[in-house]
């Protein structure tokens, strides 16, 4: 690669901080196995005065949605689930279940499958006041005795408690014939314990976080390493448009200290709902080498996580047509992607918003964390910030642009 040109990230970096667009981030790029650059910018604690630095843990966010599906990616491969298996098998709570038709509750015409989870075609939200199928969902996570107020306390409601409060409203739609963004990631969590026989946290650091040597990637951070986990900003003049994935604006940042998705603030708790879609914490080389792993095709360092069949179909699945329309439509941002097994992936990079090639695959975080796999490349991207509806921005398509253009 040319590293003279990559060196245009810093100042990337350097602008997007002194403008309040983020208060600190780094970034870190590797390719045929050998680091190409590490950068960062900016404060993990703002009041503190602490660096950004390389050592910074933070909260992924929907990047937890990549581990969660290779956890389920590695039961596939075993012949423990099959994609076509009706989640009622392991979860009978959602049993019979109902969903949203012209505005009714009426009963659902087939079963919600596996792979409705993973592909987000589940009818399953993450709320708002739509209909009686998003409020249900808003009152889960919002309302008192739901799973921000156990978060910020009482943090007594479980994985499995979840998706069976998940199935006891309506779905948004029927199973398998719409695409929305929620918590199918959180009951397929909850799959994955039913299935294993084991807490979902302890089946992601035997088959993922241990042989990868991810020792700071957790639900929660311990005493011991609080000092190195980042604070939460955001701007006092806007933040970036997270559905649009548009420019971010800068401002003043300000501290942000509220639960979001049932997942707690400061992380100081073994939380007992492990979110599958939003709860994981991890550093930049911890989350690099989960990334390694897959542009590798599933082995690193002599650990093979995935085989390398399954890492070429993650690479290459995609929605069908009807649904990549629906795709198209809600997540204009993500022009030239589909969505399968909580990824995107780019089917046409003619009309991506950054330069990238066919198969490239990943996701971002709603505090602006953002991976890429490119197997064809052999190229591995991490960016890790903190900052409230960040998403994808215009400054990690800057980033990647600087990063494919130097190859």
């Amino acid at each position: 690669m040319d590293k003279s040109h990559l060196s245009n990230i810093q100042s990337v970096l350097d602008v997007s901080v002194a403008e309040g667009i983020q208060a600190g981030v780094n970034c870190l790029v590797w390719k045929d196995g050998q680091e190409q650059g590490y950068w960062e910018s900016g404060l993990r604690d703002v009041e503190g005065n602490v660096p950004f630095s390389r050592d910074t843990i933070v909260r992924c966010y929907s990047m937890s949605k990549p581990i969660t599906g290779v956890a389920a990616m590695t039961l596939l491969e075993k012949g423990k689930i099959d994609l076509f298996d009706e989640v009622s098998t392991y979860l009978p709570a959602f049993k019979d279940m109902t969903c949203m038709k012209n505005g009714k509750v009426e009963k659902a015409w087939r079963p919600l499958l596996v792979q409705d989870l993973l592909n987000m075609t589940s009818g399953i939200s993450y709320g708002g006041d739509n209909d009686e199928a998003h409020q249900h969902i808003s009152r889960l996570i919002y309302c008192d005795g739901g799973l921000n107020q156990s978060a910020a306390g009482a943090n007594n409601i479980t994985t499995r408690q979840v998706a069976d409060r998940i199935a006891e409203g309506p779905l948004s739609f029927e199973p398998g014939t719409d695409y929305e963004y929620g918590m199918s990631a959180d009951v397929l969590g909850a799959v994955i314990e039913v299935v294993t026989g084991m807490k979902f946290s302890e089946y992601l650091k035997k088959t993922i976080w241990e042989p990868l040597g991810m020792k700071d990637t957790a639900f929660w951070v311990p005493e011991e390493k609080q000092n190195r986990l980042s604070k939460v900003y955001k701007s006092s003049q806007g933040q970036a448009v997270g559905a649009w994935g548009g420019n971010s604006k800068g401002g003043q940042m300000t501290l942000f200290e509220n639960c979001n998705l049932g997942i707690q603030a400061y992380m100081d708790k073994e939380p007992a709902f492990e979110s599958g879609g939003a709860g994981m914490v991890s550093t930049i080389d911890d989350y690099m080498r989960f990334v390694q792993m897959l542009c590798n095709k599933g082995i690193l360092d002599g650990k093979r996580i995935l085989k390398e069949e399954t890492v070429k179909y993650m690479s290459q699945a995609k929605l069908r047509p009807n649904l990549q329309q629906c795709f198209d439509w809600k997540m204009e941002h993500w022009s030239g992607y589909t969505y399968a097994n909580l990824n995107r992936v780019c089917i046409d990079p003619g009309t991506a918003r950054a330069i990238t090639v066919k198969g490239e695959f990943g996701w971002d975080g709603w505090l602006g964390t953002y991976m890429s796999v490119d197997i064809i490349n052999n190229l591995a991207i991490c960016y890790m910030t903190q900052k409230v509806d960040a998403g994808t921005t215009c400054v990690t398509r800057k980033m990647k642009n600087i990063v494919y253009t130097s190859l």
